[in-house]
């Protein structure tokens, strides 16, 4: 028997990694010392491991740099039309690895590191989580700046660089208990002040209007201060930029409080200017219409466009002066993507620039900004939608109110020239919704203000056309569109599964990574025993070191050879980890019934985040973790059920699970998970899905054939009859025993036996008040997760369809959807083509 191989010697192995040669190790030990003597600490003897990542990261970074600037150069150069891509959230994750990947530097790093008596992985754990975001939206922004760089495209991410992230998560006896994530706190390597492009932001104030246009006076100004990430794209040598604005007073905030003494407070002061970029809003899926959530909003929105038309007027090589005035070709220069309609205010803000600053009349003005913009929809549920009141409106921003109202009264009169008499209409696509307090429905903004409005899976787009948008649709077709989601197979496979990557690299070659439909070849070695043994063998791997993790912090001993069952998104009842729970005490049930009979193992891991108002999210926690106490220790069961609350879930943590994971629950009520990006990350780490026929799951089960995923539960069809016919969960209840089990052991105290009515609102939730309808996807849940059982117990055939699925991934890569977003939105055109590296001449 030869030795296994540490994970150093395998990664030192592993070809699609980059190959390191002694020249480069050299430099990079001398760049890595150099960076710890002079830039952290004066003696090695007393540096930290913290100094050693802080080293690191500089050394890795200097690659960054010169690429950076020359790739600058080369936009400022050659002029190209630039996509800006706004989002309020960024789910980055870590940096380190995934430039090193990006930039083929593992190995080399990895050797230096390891000459120098430091392993590579303990630095890398060194570094805090990005968590500028919430979950899939935020992701998604993430996946999207590694692919537009990877596809050369002039590209950059504007949003906010929150000082505090998504919370971390801890569970204490049971409850989520929210901590602030402070990962400024050590600093960030990887993030550049950039003070000299400082832009102010204003608000609140009155407008005057004058013969010669309309003047927005007596704001208040803040400050908007960028800082700049590079983005690499994958061994291309270009680097583009995520630029995050953070908010400052100026200099003279309330300082007019001095001359009455009040100078020591009017300092203080300056603080509520910089709340606006203080703290992330750690909503999914949820709309909170707080002030403060639109001050940011609009914060974000305004100092981008400033910066745009800065970049736009500006954009000739060697010219400092003002090159362009004529913004009718501002759409032939740049294209505004609004991630959902958090950056809506572009619209009316782009319009009161050209109306008020740059004197257009109001139908070019119009023209230019519908040509733009363009917007991504990626909700359907109604608590999600924002909708502003008015009155908050006219006092944060009086100007932007007046152009609304005028961009509505406009968009009205079409619609009543197209539809005559049709007030019921009107009132329905109006921007303004009337009835108690006036709100302005911001998603009627961005399909208004936009050339294109787009959902992110097939199934959405078809909703929204059908039902949200039936009559924008209807009024402009042309409008609609769908661009399926997908994920960035750099960071989602090369770097958090090696061992897969490689396996695959031996049979398709290394291509893959920059042209995920080339996946498609591994069809041809389904029935390769070596191929199947491979494949299994690695996830094996995963899943011994996935189960030391658990172990480590959850000390509960965790069978290997178990089925890894994961859900693992945000906690809501839409995404119905109830149901989840249902099964996993429903199995726990039939196991006691009958101890004797070969069940097979599964340990359950359910992991996310509740908002931290969402009352019934936390709930639903607190019976995961219930759950848990009971089954982990009772000893007829042992180690064939073992279920686990994954605390604090995060980029990090998924890139540890997902390659772990035999089983993908993707579980929500057909039609209200827009698409889902977990869902594509499991399969293509190699697992199989239990899912409805719900957003993306729908397309994976097209690509892979359906057959090679669990499919169950009612299509969106079946759930509007339901509605029609009404939901009566009892029926359910009374008709299902092992259901009515389940439930009266929920409400009976069986799991909170201290607390006997702790779940009580759980239950009646479900029983009276259940929009997600658990109780009616039971039955077939239960009947698949037999299938996947009896599946389990024959390993070769189990791991035939991990290889259909993940040879059916191609089309869930990031750069598909952006390649498509770039050719049919944004009117440009990805290229291959590798830029100059700095030192080439």
């Amino acid at each position: 028997m030869s030795k296994p191989l540490s994970d150093h010697d395998r990664k030192k192995q592993i070809s699609v990694r980059g190959l390191a040669g002694a020249e480069n190790i050299a430099e990079l030990k001398q760049n890595f010392n150099r960076h710890l003597h002079f830039t952290l600490v004066k003696d090695r003897n007393v540096a930290t491991r913290r100094d050693y990542y802080f080293a690191l990261a500089h050394t890795v970074r200097d690659h960054l740099v010169g690429r950076w600037i020359r790739t600058q150069q080369h936009y400022y150069e050659k002029d190209p039309k630039r996509v800006y891509y706004i989002s309020l959230e960024f789910y980055m994750g870590r940096t380190l690895q995934n430039t090193m990947v990006n930039l083929a530097l593992e190995n080399a790093c990895d050797e230096a590191m390891y000459q120098l008596g430091l392993d590579m992985e303990e630095l890398e754990d060194m570094e805090e989580d990005a968590g500028l975001g919430n979950g899939g939206l935020g992701r998604l922004a993430a996946c999207f700046l590694d692919s537009m760089a990877s596809l050369g495209l002039a590209a950059y991410g504007y949003g906010i660089r929150y000082e505090f992230g998504i919370f971390n998560q801890k569970i204490v006896n049971g409850w989520q208990v929210e901590e602030a994530d402070d990962w400024l706190r050590y600093g960030n390597p990887w993030e550049k002040a950039r003070p000299e492009y400082m832009r102010p932001v204003h608000f609140y104030g009155r407008t005057e209007h004058h013969p010669d246009g309309v003047k927005w006076v007596d704001t208040q100004v803040v400050l908007a201060l960028p800082y700049d990430t590079p983005v690499p794209g994958y061994r291309n040598n270009v680097v583009n930029t995520m630029r995050l604005w953070s908010a400052k007073a100026p200099c003279e905030f309330n300082l007019k409080d001095f001359n009455v003494g009040g100078y020591i407070q009017a300092v203080l002061d300056r603080n509520l200017a910089e709340n606006i970029s203080r703290v992330l809003y750690p909503n999914d899926n949820f709309f909170e219409g707080k002030e403060l959530r639109l001050k940011q909003e609009y914060f974000v929105v305004s100092a981008t466009l400033q910066d745009i038309i800065r970049r736009f007027k500006v954009s000739k090589f060697g010219s400092r002066e003002i090159a362009r005035t004529d913004f009718s070709k501002l759409p032939d220069k740049v294209a505004i993507q609004l991630n959902d309609t958090h950056p809506a205010m572009a619209i009316p803000e782009l319009m009161r620039v050209l109306l008020d600053e740059e004197k257009l009349s109001w139908d070019k003005a119009w023209d230019i900004c519908v040509r733009t913009c363009a917007y991504t929809n990626h909700t359907v549920l109604p608590e999600a939608l924002e909708r502003w009141p008015v009155d908050l409106f006219a006092h944060l921003l009086p100007r932007h109110l007046e152009i609304v109202y005028e961009i509505n009264r406009r968009h009205l009169e079409k619609v009543a020239a197209k539809y005559p008499g049709d007030n019921d209409r009107l009132r329905r696509m109006s921007l303004i919704e009337e009835g108690g307090q006036k709100r302005i429905n911001m998603a009627h903004l961005c399909i208004v203000g936009s050339h294109a409005v787009n959902g992110v899976a097939q199934i959405h787009s078809d909703i929204l056309k059908a039902t949200v948008f039936k009559d924008f649709y209807e009024m402009e077709p042309h409008k609609f569109q769908n661009k399926t989601n997908g994920i960035t197979p750099r960071r989602w496979l090369v770097m958090c599964n090696p061992g897969l990557a490689e396996v695959i690299a031996e049979k398709i070659g290394e291509e893959f990574i920059r042209d995920l439909d080339q996946l498609k070849a591994l069809r041809d070695f389904v029935n390769d025993d070596a191929f199947i043994r491979d494949v299994a063998k690695v996830k094996q791997e995963n899943k011994m070191k996935f189960a030391v993790h658990l172990e480590e912090h959850y000390k509960v001993k965790i069978n290997p050879n178990s089925m890894f069952d994961i859900q693992v998104k945000r906690i809501h009842e839409y995404k119905r980890q109830l149901l989840n729970c249902l099964h996993i005490i429903t199995y726990y049930n039939r196991i006691k019934k009958e101890p004797n009979k070969q069940w097979t193992p599964r340990t359950v891991m359910i992991g996310g985040k509740a908002a931290p108002g969402y009352h019934t999210a936390k709930m639903i926690i607190r019976l995961i973790t219930a759950i848990g106490e009971v089954i982990n220790n009772d000893p007829v069961v042992g180690d064939r059920l073992k279920v686990i609350f994954l605390e604090n879930y995060r980029v990090t943590l998924a890139e540890k699970a997902i390659p772990a994971a035999d089983l993908s629950e993707q579980i929500s009520t057909a039609g209200t998970e827009a698409s889902g990006t977990g869902n594509m990350k499991f399969m293509l780490n190699g697992a199989l899905t239990i899912g409805t026929m719900d957003g993306a799951n729908v397309e994976m089960a097209e690509e892979a054939g359906e057959g090679n995923l669990f499919i169950f539960g009612m299509r969106v069809e079946d759930v509007d009859a339901l509605d029609m016919k009404g939901y009566n969960a009892e029926e359910y209840y009374n008709r299902l025993p092992g259901l009515k089990q389940a439930i009266d052991q929920i409400a009976g105290g069986f799991f909170s036996p201290k607390q006997p009515d702790l779940f009580k609102e759980i239950v009646n939730m479900l029983m009276h008040h259940d929009r997600f309808k658990v109780f009616a996807d039971y039955e077939d849940y239960i009947k698949c997760q037999e299938k996947v059982n009896a599946l389990y117990k024959n390993p070769k055939e189990w791991t035939k369809k991990v290889i259909y699925n993940i040879a059916g991934c191609g089309k869930f890569s990031s750069d598909r959807t952006i390649a498509q977003y770039a050719r049919e939105i944004w009117g440009m055109e990805p290229t291959l083509e590798k830029l100059p590296a700095p030192d080439d001449k």
